[in-house]
């Protein structure tokens, strides 16, 4: 496994990342509860680029810092500092789920710094299903007490999600929970339980305008088939708006797909041969 490198943030928050391989820069955000680990899948696929992969703050090796700075503004202000940190002028943005707004964000805020955007399994309208399922596990440890014990579970939980990797929900398992001798504990903050609450309950936001952003940047869309948090109903609608935009259904797999699959990963090769050109295109300028 890749090792955790920190920088601290403005606000002295101390911010874990992993940055592994070489050349051009691709910055993976991951879910809401997940951490760079979500990546771990991809990674094989990415030898000829140089992969940036941020925890946010309260999740994997970064410091809490409590549930009101747990927000999509602050995360993307730490993406730059943390661009800043590494000298980075411009990266590709991979954002699955969380990471994804975080993303869009990010090109309505400091486009100069975004050289295209891949959206897996998330887009400016959210199902409230896929969101209520969400909630009832946040912040809460589960109730089996091994890794074997709860990833023998997980098919049964995971519905949608058909034709897995043996041996994939223990990975999943052993990525985002921590063994104890009183059994699994999450590993973030549970006071993310309380930002997702606040926002949860919040007026709703029209995120529309935001996607719109995005415009001018090479953008993928990558759609589990079986997603409950993005509907077909606003796949289509973001193709309408962006039809150039690169998309992949992913078969067998609900939210969120692995980003292994054969189609998810011609899908972010295409995506980044579009942004690498649009690098280069702009130096030789």
């Amino acid at each position: 496994m890749t090792d955790l490198h920190y920088f601290t943030a403005d606000d002295g928050a101390k911010i874990a990342y992993r940055d592994e391989g070489a050349g051009f820069p691709v910055l993976a955000l991951s879910g809401l509860t997940r951490s760079g680990t979500d990546f771990d899948y991809l990674a094989p696929f990415l030898p000829d680029h140089r992969l940036i992969r941020m925890d946010y703050r309260g999740r994997g090796g970064s410091d809490w810092t409590g549930a009101e700075s747990y927000t999509v503004p602050r995360e993307a202000a730490d993406a730059v500092q943390l661009l800043d940190h590494l000298g980075v002028e411009r990266a590709a943005i991979l954002g699955t789920s969380r990471g994804g707004m975080v993303g869009m964000f990010l090109a309505a805020t400091a486009k100069p710094r975004v050289a295209g955007l891949c959206l897996n399994d998330v887009g400016p309208e959210l199902a409230r299903g896929g969101l209520e399922r969400i909630f009832d596990y946040l912040g809460r440890n589960p109730a089996p007490k091994t890794p074997q014990a709860l990833a023998e579970k997980l098919p049964a939980l995971m519905t949608g999600f058909a034709n897995v990797p043996e041996g994939r929900w223990l990975e999943e398992v052993s990525r985002h929970y921590i063994a104890t001798e009183t059994g699994l504990k999450i590993n973030y903050d549970p006071a993310l339980r309380e930002s997702f609450l606040a926002a949860f309950n919040g007026p709703e936001i029209d995120l529309w305008p935001l996607f719109d952003t995005c415009a001018g940047l090479p953008l993928a869309l990558i759609r589990g088939a079986n997603s409950d948090l993005l509907s077909v109903e606003t796949a289509t609608k973001m193709q309408a708006r962006r039809p150039d935009m690169m998309f992949a259904q992913i078969p067998d797999r609900a939210h969120i797909p692995f980003l292994d699959e054969p189609e998810a990963v011609e899908a972010v090769r295409a995506w980044l041969g579009m942004c690498g050109g649009r690098i280069k295109n702009s130096i030789e300028k």
